[in-house]
């Protein structure tokens, strides 16, 4: 897409100390059970939880369709000595990440009960209240360095809109976030009014991997294996973007940031390429579109790094970098998962100090505005 730095390097940038700071993109808090929700969630919908559990669009109500070889898709060493399961521990999670790999800004991601994907839209709506409170008691208050995200169900258009004006009024929320698998792509104009306020309040919209919306996750039907459904998300994310792009909703949303988590990268050229190609030949079709849609991935779409494109080859990693350009790419580790992305060692490319820390750094301030 773009082989040159879009802009000139900021001050900051030139006088950096040669110690990197990081801004990680994905960090999975957990809860230590639910119990941790209560005084976050009223009466009627604990009561519901306990007796009635989740409605998904899956057979499974405590566990993923494709079991993990490693236990909550997590580190084995990131199980706290105190108990309870990965993610759930703060102090640990000083410990064993913010601290030692210099952490400045970490981004929560919550994916604790299924909190796309329920199809009760009433409960669902209660429990990502909840979660969005417990983010800002348990994790933002408690440690600044870490910074909460809207979580919303899009499928229920105006409870998701409710709760994001709820949540711009408290004011320490850094983007929405939305699931990639719902019931319907995300460029269907029933979820516009979400990208209307995310635009209007200036928060990205924040697209991590993931959701039970009843379809099989690949093309091709349901997998047989946990690798194939885990190789599956890269994909997910190239549909979601091609219905963002192609369905208009930066052409009607020019100002809208849009932040795909968890993806990767390596896709993104292919992708663009081909859809460029068919625009050219069928621009007819979608007049609504007034420009390449290569144009609209450089101006309002941005990629987590993790999990990492490791060819054997350095410089094939740099071609890839190059080619989805250095502005588009936020480093993201995705601690405590087992695919966690050690930023000590993600990028074997050669890549200069200043492109280290706008990938590292310096982009995803400008993002989210740190």
């Amino acid at each position: 897409m773009s082989d040159v730095i879009d802009r000139p390097l900021l001050e900051e940038e030139k006088t950096a100390p040669t110690r990197l700071r990081i801004v990680d993109c994905d960090v999975h808090p957990s809860l230590r059970s639910t119990d941790d929700l209560n005084e976050f969630l009223p009466k009627r919908w604990q009561q519901h939880l306990k007796e009635f559990g989740s409605h998904l669009r899956t057979p499974y109500l405590f566990t993923t369709p494709y079991p993990r070889s490693s236990p909550l898709i997590a580190r084995r060493d990131a199980w706290p000595p105190t108990g309870g399961p990965p993610g759930s521990d703060l102090a640990f999670m000083q410990k064993q990440h913010l601290d030692p790999l210099d952490v400045e800004f970490g981004i929560l991601q919550v994916l604790d009960l299924f909190i796309f994907s329920q199809q009760n839209l009433e409960f669902g709506a209660a429990i990502q209240r909840a979660i969005n409170d417990w983010q800002l008691a348990f994790w933002s208050h408690r440690d600044p360095r870490l910074k909460a995200s809207i979580l919303i169900g899009q499928d229920g258009v105006d409870l998701a809109i409710a709760e994001i004006e709820r949540c711009a009024r408290i004011g320490e929320y850094i983007q929405i976030n939305v699931s990639p698998r719902a019931n319907e792509p995300l460029g269907r104009r029933r979820y516009w009014p979400i990208y209307e306020r995310a635009e209007a309040l200036d928060l990205p919209l924040g697209i991590h991997v993931g959701g039970y919306g009843g379809h099989a996750p690949t093309g091709g039907g349901w997998p047989s294996y946990y690798v194939e459904e885990h190789q599956s998300n890269a994909h997910t994310i190239a549909a979601q973007l091609a219905s963002l792009v192609i369905e208009g909703v930066p052409e009607r949303f020019p100002k809208l940031k849009i932040v795909f988590i968890e993806g990767g990268f390596g896709w993104i050229a292919s992708a663009v390429w081909r859809m460029d190609q068919h625009f050219e030949r069928f621009r007819s079709e979608v007049p609504h579109l007034k420009r390449k849609p290569s144009e609209y991935v450089r101006e309002n779409f941005w990629f987590t790094t993790q999990p990492i494109d490791e060819p054997d080859e350095a410089r094939h990693l740099r071609a890839l970098i190059e080619w989805v350009g250095i502005d588009r790419l936020l480093f993201s580790s995705d601690y405590p998962h087992w695919d966690f992305d050690d930023p000590r060692f993600a990028f074997k490319a050669p890549l200069t100090e200043a492109e280290r820390r706008k990938i590292f750094s310096t982009n995803a301030r400008a993002v989210y505005k740190f």
